[in-house]
């Protein structure tokens, strides 16, 4: 198990395009609220790990995780991106990911039918905690060693007692996490997966709409 730390994260916007051909006319009235979190490799390497503020929405509506519950949904979106998947044949290359796949194989996904909310739930954190258990985990440097590094680029800003507060003193908007929940239901039921696009959307459109729903006005 390998651990990064987190130093940093900060709410920025990224671009939205109208359509695949005016892709390069960005529409700032529309642009999606994107979150970005420096992370520090373990070899010392860096990278900003971005993600929509909508993703927050959208996991609370998929897993029935309280909106308010910041710490779960921050370490859902933060390891799930290193959840093997189980088609992979590669995946068994890998020590780390095997172990994963050996306690997480055939358990549901949040688009398996027929079953209850809870056990979607306690099945997706079983993957997430397998993750930081056999792959990798992703923790706060220290304070001291934030500050540290504020003070090194002659920074007057004081580093927050953990990188991600900035992000959990965000509310969701428990409307907007009730219509994905309904657009998570019914896709469950139609048996398709939403696939939500942040960077195009038609016109005037809500932002973070899944891309099916808006395709007829593009």
């Amino acid at each position: 198990m390998t651990t990064w730390t987190l130093w940093d994260s900060e709410l920025s916007y990224g671009p939205v395009y109208h359509s695949q051909k005016d892709a390069v006319r960005a529409n700032p009235m529309g642009a999606e609220p994107l979150w970005g979190v420096a992370v520090v490799k373990s070899d010392g390497s860096r990278f900003l790990k971005t993600f929509p503020h909508s993703t927050l929405e959208w996991r609370s509506a998929e897993y029935g995780i309280d909106p308010d519950d910041k710490d779960t949904l921050l370490d859902v979106v933060l390891h799930e991106d290193y959840i093997p998947r189980e088609d992979d044949p590669l995946a068994l290359m890998d020590p780390t990911s095997a172990k994963v796949l050996a306690v997480t194989r055939g358990m549901p996904t949040c688009w398996t039918p027929n079953v209850s909310d809870k056990d979607r739930l306690d099945a997706h954190l079983t993957r997430i905690a397998a993750v930081k258990k056999y792959r990798l985990r992703l923790e706060p440097a220290s304070v001291e060693d934030r500050q540290g590094a504020l003070a090194y680029v002659g920074s007057s800003r004081i580093a927050p007692a953990d990188p991600l507060d900035p992000i959990r003193a965000t509310q969701l908007d428990p409307i907007r996490v009730e219509a994905r929940r309904l657009a998570v239901t019914w896709a469950r039921s139609a048996g398709t997966v939403p696939r939500p696009d942040f960077l195009l959307k038609p016109p005037d459109a809500f932002m973070g709409m899944p891309a099916e729903m808006g395709a007829a006005s593009v």
